[in-house]
């Protein structure tokens, strides 16, 4: 499986056959891992599979971009950052963003109304992750955004299969 560069932040290795819980900020992408799950709030998480080729990943990013420069590499917690470190490692396979499925998840309006301050973290979060889909001509299969409630996404890495429930967790994510 191809690895990403050692100085990007928040990538994860596995172990065959072995289930990944990602925090916010982090990536898996590979064959090694059985399955892999998350629980977003106003973050996003993106799901990449190639059927023919039976690879793919998770990330889930906290923010859309980062405001300046750094010298410490790509970090998984930025959206931009996170689909770019992805990108990479598929194209490490000899595959091209087309041949993948993708599936976009997260950004709840997480913010209670009473706290008298709108962000709007979770709908930026969703912009770049349309924004990243587009630009790299992922296919997209299935979307489920916004609102106010939290969400578990578990891709399987054996067969593709994506689950995701509001308000639910999958399996002790």
């Amino acid at each position: 499986m191809a690895r990403t560069e050692s100085t990007d932040i928040g990538v994860l290795q596995a172990k065959p056959g072995q289930v990944l819980n990602l925090l916010a900020g982090q990536i898996y992408f590979g064959d090694q891992a059985s399955q892999v799950r998350t629980l977003l709030g106003s973050c996003v998480g993106i799901t990449l599979w190639h059927p023919q080729r039976r690879v793919g990943g998770l990330c889930h990013f906290l923010l859309p971009s980062r405001a300046r420069a750094s010298t410490r590499g790509r970090d998984g917690r930025f959206g931009d950052e996170a689909l770019a470190i992805m990108v990479e490692a598929l194209t490490r396979l000899g595959t091209r963003p087309r041949e993948y499925e993708a599936h976009l998840y997260g950004g709840a309006d997480a913010i209670p109304d009473s706290a008298g301050v709108k962000l709007n973290i979770g709908e930026r979060n969703i912009e770049q992750g349309w924004a990243l889909i587009e630009r790299y001509g992922f296919l997209l299969r299935q979307v489920d955004v916004g609102d106010r409630v939290p969400r578990t996404v578990q891709i399987s890495l054996q067969d593709g299969s994506v689950v995701m429930r509001r308000g639910a967790i999958i399996g002790g994510v």
